[in-house]
């Protein structure tokens, strides 16, 4: 009777706590659904903004091509000042499109990392509770274990409903390890998307820092074009005429290039026993390596239609010392103090020459040797400066490779 009376006392007790433990359960619940909701609400949020973006990126992108089909007009017209002028300023608004693109794909992928990083908390927390749960359920299911068989025997035609209990308590653990696998798979791939996309903003910062960098060329190219019309005095006939001078002065200098190539080269293999050497690390750059404003063959290039460029610019403010890229012969030294076209060439080993354009000043002259790394001149560029030419895109070195005399792409030959 009293075994009875005992065992009636254990049931109700723990018929209590499971009470107990279901309303704790439901609050809990109502917490969860509660905290869903307010993350579900901020992800919506993020999610309207990203769509902004991907709106405001389209019609950037429409901007873009209407004005680059501008472009692809203006380069196809006939050199003129006046298109000149219209060619550089919509390659500018072009310039400021790219720059306003690249921001606002920027603060998309920042948006797209910030969602991605809610949604991993929200699984961080999610996983932490159920964790507890789990260690919950194993501590119920421990208290099972602890039940001598004969007590069990005793409680067998009693308490099925206990029994049912911890059956149900059992089954909802294998439950909840699948959840949590489920979870841990969830957030491994979310880390991966969190790793691609900061990947990708860092390309994307790269790139603003490319345009930007182009905006800035574009910027000193117009301020070089209001000195040309300064100069010509908005007359298209003296223009014109400039137009026709550098492309006489470019023809002249690259026949003259060609023809001491051969003749140094000549003399060299004259030479008994005379046999130059091209240095094992190959080029080094001239200048510091920063800012390319115009590339070898460039189709951006201004003056594409009267010649192709056959280097590369390097920006360098006026007067930076220039740096032989390889040790070798000087060959020509063209620099008088005018404002003509003045440069500096040396032959190397290997059939490879280089050629640095718009010098103001040179350290050497022709058949001087020179070793890699040593100075040979200063740059130049500015309008109007000595060694500039005429329609210099402002204060850069302009740098050309040859292989056995024809004009190949610097930057194949430059670490």
């Amino acid at each position: 009777m009293k075994i009875n009376i005992l065992l009636k006392f254990i049931i109700l007790i723990f018929i209590c706590f499971l009470s107990l433990n279901t309303g704790f359960l439901r609050a809990a619940q109502n917490n969860d659904l509660s905290e869903a909701t307010i993350i579900n609400r901020e992800i919506k949020v993020i999610n309207e903004d990203i769509g902004d973006k991907k709106s405001d990126i389209q019609k950037l992108q429409n901007k873009q091509q209407k004005i680059s089909e501008t472009i692809r007009e203006k380069q196809n017209e006939k050199a003129s000042l006046n298109n000149q002028l219209a060619l550089l300023d919509n390659k500018m608004a072009k310039s400021e499109l790219d720059i306003e693109l690249v921001k606002t794909d920027i603060d998309m992928t920042e948006l797209e990392i910030k969602k991605t990083n809610i949604e991993i908390e929200d699984l961080n927390q999610k996983m932490e509770k159920e964790k507890e749960h789990i260690a919950n359920v194993l501590r119920l299911i421990n208290k099972k274990e602890n039940v001598s068989p004969l007590e069990i025997m005793l409680l067998n035609d009693t308490l099925s409903e206990f029994l049912n209990q911890i059956k149900y308590l059992e089954d909802m653990n294998e439950s909840i390890e699948k959840s949590l696998k489920i979870l841990q798979k969830s957030k491994r791939g979310l880390e991966t998307e969190v790793s691609i996309l900061n990947n990708k903003k860092e390309e994307l910062s790269n790139l603003k820092i490319e345009v930007i960098e182009k905006k800035q060329k574009l910027e000193s190219e117009k301020e070089n074009k209001v000195h040309i019309l300064a100069q010509v005095g908005q007359s298209e006939r003296e223009y014109q005429r400039l137009l026709s001078q550098a492309k006489k002065e470019q023809e002249d200098a690259a026949a003259e290039i060609a023809s001491m190539e051969r003749l140094v080269r000549a003399k060299i293999a004259a030479l008994d026993g005379e046999k130059l050497d091209f240095n094992d690390n190959g080029l080094t750059w001239p200048v510091k390596k920063n800012v390319i404003t115009a590339y070898f063959h460039d189709p951006d290039y201004p003056f594409r239609h009267i010649f192709e460029h056959p280097g590369i610019d390097i920006r360098a403010g006026q007067g930076t010392a220039l740096k032989a890229a390889a040790s070798g012969y000087v060959a020509r030294v063209k620099s008088n103090g005018s404002s003509n076209y003045g440069y500096i060439m040396i032959i190397h080993g290997d059939g490879l020459s280089t050629v640095y354009g718009h010098i103001s000043k040179a350290y050497v002259k022709e058949d001087d040797y020179v070793v890699q790394g040593q100075k040979i001149g200063l740059s130049g560029g500015m309008p109007g400066t000595p060694g500039a030419g005429r329609l210099t895109t402002g204060p850069h070195l302009h740098f050309e490779v040859r292989l056995n005399g024809i004009p190949v792409d610097p930057l194949s030959y430059l670490p």
